[in-house]
C-alpha cells in the first residue's frame, strides 16, 4: 500500500520560518553576548570624574549589562599605581544607583562594577603597550569578541597630543571593532588655536572616532529642542520666524565665583567658557532650520553650519561685560600676582546676535552667562509678540484663551525656582506635543515663571531626571553623533566669536558686588544693533586710586589735520560720527537733486562703517543712493578678496538699494581680469559721466595705507596720479597686483571727500603725512586736495595720538 504523498500547507511553511528566524536570534544574540568594550578614562583621580564621569559610567553599566555586553573599566592617571588605587577607591565610593533599585540588588551590581574597574598609570609608551596587551590577554582568555573601545579625556588638552600619539601607535583595536575617543572641553581659545588643536588629533584620529563633549547637549530640556520642534511643526510652523517672534534669551546664571579655578578663568573669560560653547549649541539647535530627519547627525550638522553662515558677524558693541569686585583679589591670591595687579577677564558678559536669513531677520538673540549672580538657572525662552488687543478688562482674561497674556515657550535646562528640567509653552499659544518619557507637572502652589502663574502654561518635566555626562556616555556607547560637537562645528563657531574675543581683551568690565547687591547694576539694554548698560558705573565699584579712562570719557575731538578739518574719537565713537556724517549729506543731496552718488573705498577699515550705516541708519534714503567703487581688486566679483563682495556682506545684504543703482566696477569681462584690451577702465569712465552730473560724485570715503596710498593709487604709479583718465589700471606691491581705481583727479571733483584712519598701525604714517605738502608721487594721499569741494579727516584716537 503506496503511502499518501505529504503535502505542505502554508500556514506550516509560516510557522517554519518563524522557527528560523527565532533559531536566526537566538544565533546572533548568543553572539552579542561574546562582545566586550574596554572602557579607559583617562583623569580617572580628576574632579570631573569624582563628580559626574564615574557614576555615569556605573549608570551605563547598569543600563547595558542585561543586554548581552561585558566591560572593563580602566581608571587611567599619572599618579603611581598604588596611590592612583587608594584616589580611584575613594571616588567610587560615591556611587549611587537609581531610586527604583532594591538595596540588595545595588549593592551586588555595584560590588559587580568594583570588581570591573580597576586602576593603572598611563605614563609611558610602554604603559599604553602593556594596557593593549592586557586587554588582548582578557579577551583570549575569556574568548570573548572585542565590540570596541573608549578613550575618555578628561585631562587638560595640552596633554591630548601625547596621549593621542600613544593610543594610535598602540591601542588601537584589533579588525572589525571600532574605537571612540572622548575629548572634554575647551577645545582651543580661539579659531587658530581651535584650528591647531583639530588638525593635530586629526593626524591621530577619523573624525568619526571623536566625540566633542559639551555637557550641555546631554542636559535633558536641550536634548528635546530638536525633538520638541520636529513633533509641534504643526504648530510652530507659522510661528517660528521673525513676524510673530519678538526676541530669544539663553541664558546661563551661576551664584558661584572662580574661586579655586581663577588660573583657567585668567585664559578663558566666561565667554570662552560659557557662550562660545553652551550657549551657541542651543542657539543653533532653537533657530536652525529644522531637518526633515532630526535623528540624522548628518542633517543636524549642515543645517548648523548654514546657521553659522548667517550669523551677522558680532563687533566690540555687539556686548557688555562685567567682572564681579572680588575677582581680581581672588586672581592675586591663587596666582601670587603684585598688588597693583587688576584683572581684566569677564565674569559676566551678554551679547546680541543677529542672524542674517528670510526667517530671522530683525530678531534679536540675547546670549547671557555670569557668576556670582543672584540665581543659579539656565534656560533657553522664545518670546513671542503680542499681536493682539483685548477689549475685556484683564480681570476676564483667561490663561488658555487670551491672546493678550504674554506668550511665551521655555526650555528650562535646570535649577531655579522650578529646580528641575522642563519644557513650558503659554497656554494661549497651543497645548504641545512631547514624548511619553516627559510627563506634566505641578510645580509649589503660588510658582510665577516669567511674568506669569505655572497656570498660565502647559508645563512637562522628565520621567526620569538624568544627569548630563550620565545621557552623553549612553550615545557615545551607542555611536549616536549628533549630541557631539564635530571638527567643522567647532571651527565654525569659532570663527563667529574670534573676532569679538580679539576686540574685548583690553577693554575694562564693569565691576559688580554680587549676588542680590548687583541691583540694577547689570541690566543692560539693546538698540541698532548694539548693548549697552542701563545705568551708569557708580564711581566707588572701581578699584584703585581713580577710575581709569574709558573710551566714552573723550568727546569726539575736533581740530585741523593738513589745513583741513579732522574728527577724532575713539573708534565706535569716531565710526559713528562718520556715518551720521554721510547721512546728514545724503539727505542733503537727495532734498537739492534728488539723488545721492557715494563711492566707497573697499579693505577692513570700513567694515564697521558699512556694519553701522546697515543696523542704525534707518532714515538713510538708500532708494536715491547710487553706490560707486573708489577702487577694486582684479578678481571675479564673488572673491573674498573682491571690495564689491565685501560691500555686499556687509552692507548691501542689509539695506534696500535699487539693484540698477550699485555700480561694482567691471575688472571681469570676456571671462579675463583687467585685460587692457577689454577698456574696463574706460567702461567704468562713460557710465560715471553718464550718470554723476560733472562727473562730481556728493562724496568719496578714502583710506590711507601704512605707505601713503589711498584708493588703489601707490607711490610712483604711472598712472591715475595726474593727467585726465578718469579711472585707471594700477599696479599693487602686494597680491593681486592688479587693481582698477578711481584717478587722483577724478576724486578731487568731488564735493566732499571723507578720508577715515584707524588702528596704531597707522600712527606712523599719520605723523608722517602731516608734515609732507603736496608730493602725489611719494605719498598718493597728499595729492586728494578738491578744487570745489571739502576734504575732512576722520581718525581715530589710535592712529593720531601717536
Amino acid at each position: 500500500m503506496l503511502a499518501e504523498p505529504f503535502y505542505w500547507h502554508p500556514g506550516m511553511w509560516k510557522m517554519l520560518i518563524v522557527v528560523m528566524c527565532v533559531a536566526l536570534l537566538g544565533c546572533l544574540q548568543a553572539q552579542e553576548l561574546q562582545e566586550h568594550v574596554s572602557i579607559i578614562l583617562l583623569g580617572a583621580t580628576g574632579d570631573l570624574a569624582k563628580k559626574y564621569l564615574w557614576q555615569g559610567l556605573f549608570q551605563l553599566y547598569l543600563d547595558e549589562v542585561g543586554r548581552g555586553h561585558s566591560f572593563s573599566f580602566h581608571g587611567a592617571a599619572l599618579t603611581a599605581p598604588k596611590q592612583g588605587q587608594e584616589l580611584m577607591a575613594k571616588a567610587l565610593e560615591s556611587l549611587s544607583c537609581p531610586k527604583d533599585m532594591a538595596p540588595s540588588h545595588c549593592a551586588e551590581e555595584k560590588d559587580q562594577f568594583l570588581q570591573l574597574s580597576r586602576y593603572r598609570q598611563l605614563k609611558t609608551a610602554e604603559d599604553y603597550q602593556a594596557l593593549n596587551k592586557d586587554i588582548e590577554a582578557q579577551l583570549q582568555h575569556t574568548g570573548l569578541r572585542e565590540a570596541g573601545r573608549i578613550f575618555y579625556f578628561s585631562v587638560p588638552p595640552f596633554a591630548y597630543a601625547d596621549i593621542a600619539r600613544n593610543i594610535n601607535s598602540s591601542c588601537r583595536p584589533g579588525p572589525g571593532a571600532w574605537l571612540r575617543v572622548v575629548l572634554e572641553k575647551p577645545f582651543g581659545h580661539d579659531h587658530f588655536s581651535a584650528q591647531q588643536l583639530a588638525t593635530e588629533l586629526g593626524s591621530f584620529f577619523q573624525e568619526e572616532e571623536m566625540y566633542r563633549v559639551d555637557h550641555y547637549l546631554g542636559k535633558q530640556a536641550v536634548a528635546q529642542i530638536l525633538p520638541f520642534r520636529d513633533q509641534n511643526r504643526k504648530a510652530l510652523d507659522s510661528l517660528w520666524n521673525r513676524h510673530h517672534v519678538e526676541r530669544v534669551e539663553i541664558i546661563m546664571k551661576e551664584t558661584v565665583d572662580a574661586e579655586g579655578r581663577t588660573s583657567f578663568y585668567e585664559e578663558y573669560g566666561v565667554i570662552r567658557d560659557v557662550l562660545q560653547n553652551h550657549l551657541t549649541e542651543v542657539l543653533t539647535l532653537v533657530a536652525m532650520e529644522l531637518p526633515l530627519n532630526v535623528s540624522s547627525a548628518e542633517a543636524v550638522l549642515r543645517h548648523k553650519l548654514q546657521l553659522f553662515q548667517a550669523l551677522r558677524g558680532l563687533q566690540r558693541g555687539s556686548a557688555v561685560v562685567g567682572q564681579y569686585q572680588s575677582y581680581s583679589e581672588q586672581v592675586r591670591r591663587e596666582l601670587q600676582k603684585p598688588d597693583s595687579f587688576h584683572s581684566l577677564t569677564p565674569t559676566f558678559a551678554a551679547v546680541l546676535v543677529h542672524i542674517d536669513n528670510l526667517r530671522w531677520e530683525g530678531v534679536p538673540f540675547i546670549l547671557m552667562s555670569g557668576k556670582a549672580l543672584d540665581e543659579r538657572v539656565g534656560y533657553a525662552r522664545i518670546l513671542f509678540k503680542n499681536q493682539a488687543c483685548c477689549v475685556q478688562s484683564e480681570k476676564h482674561w483667561a490663561a488658555a484663551q487670551s491672546q493678550c497674556l504674554p506668550r511665551q515657550l521655555i526650555f528650562h535646562i535646570g535649577h531655579g525656582d522650578l529646580g528641575s528640567p522642563a519644557v513650558l509653552v503659554s497656554r494661549n499659544l497651543f497645548r504641545p506635543s512631547l514624548p511619553s518619557s516627559w510627563k506634566e507637572m505641578e510645580g509649589p502652589p503660588g510658582l510665577r515663571l516669567f511674568g506669569s502663574p505655572l497656570s498660565d502654561y502647559y508645563a512637562y518635566s522628565p520621567v526620569q531626571e538624568r544627569d548630563a555626562h550620565s545621557v552623553l556616555l549612553s550615545h557615545i556607547f551607542h555611536g549616536r553623533k549628533d549630541s557631539f560637537i564635530t571638527t567643522e562645528n567647532l571651527l565654525a563657531s569659532w570663527g563667529f566669536w574670534t573676532p569679538l574675543l580679539e576686540s574685548l581683551a583690553h577693554k575694562a568690565p564693569r565691576l559688580y558686588p554680587g549676588g542680590a547687591e548687583n541691583g540694577r547694576l547689570l541690566d543692560f539694554e539693546f538698540s541698532s544693533g548694539r548693548l549697552f548698560f542701563s545705568q551708569q558705573q557708580p564711581e566707588q565699584l572701581v578699584p584703585g586710586p581713580g577710575p581709569a579712562p574709558m573710551p566714552s570719557d573723550f568727546q569726539v575731538l575736533r581740530a585741523k589735520y593738513r589745513e583741513s578739518p579732522l574728527v577724532s574719537a575713539w573708534s565706535e565713537e569716531l565710526i559713528s560720527k562718520l556715518a551720521n556724517d554721510i547721512e546728514a549729506t545724503a539727505v542733503r543731496a537727495v532734498r537739492r537733486f534728488g539723488q545721492f552718488h557715494l563711492a566707497l573705498s573697499g579693505g577692513s577699515s570700513p567694515v564697521a562703517l558699512f556694519q553701522q550705516l546697515a543696523t542704525a541708519h534707518y532714515g538713510f534714503p538708500w532708494a536715491h543712493t547710487h553706490l560707486w567703487l573708489v577702487d577694486e581688486r582684479c578678481v571675479p566679483l564673488s572673491d573674498p578678496e573682491s571690495n564689491f563682495q565685501g560691500l555686499q556682506a556687509h552692507l548691501l545684504q542689509h539695506v534696500r538699494v535699487p539693484y540698477y543703482n550699485i555700480h561694482p566696477m567691471p575688472v571681469h569681462l570676456q571671462q579675463r581680469l583687467c585685460a587692457e584690451e577689454d577698456q574696463g577702465a574706460q567702461i567704468y569712465a562713460r557710465e560715471i559721466s553718464a550718470l554723476v552730473a560733472n562727473s562730481s560724485f556728493d562724496l568719496v570715503l578714502l583710506g590711507m595705507g601704512a605707505d601713503g596710498h589711498t584708493a588703489s593709487l601707490f607711490p610712483q604709479s604711472p598712472t591715475g596720479l595726474d593727467g585726465e583718465q578718469l579711472v585707471v589700471l594700477t599696479t599693487s606691491p602686494s597680491q593681486p597686483h592688479r587693481r582698477m581705481s578711481l584717478s587722483l583727479p577724478l576724486i578731487n571733483r568731488a564735493k566732499k571727500v571723507a578720508v577715515l584712519v584707524m588702528g596704531r598701525m597707522k600712527r606712523e604714517i599719520t605723523a608722517l603725512v602731516s608734515r609732507v605738502g603736496y608730493e602725489p608721487k611719494k605719498w598718493p594721499i597728499s595729492g586728494v586736495l578738491p578744487h570745489s569741494g571739502q576734504l575732512v579727516w576722520y581718525m581715530d584716537y589710535d592712529a593720531f595720538l601717536a
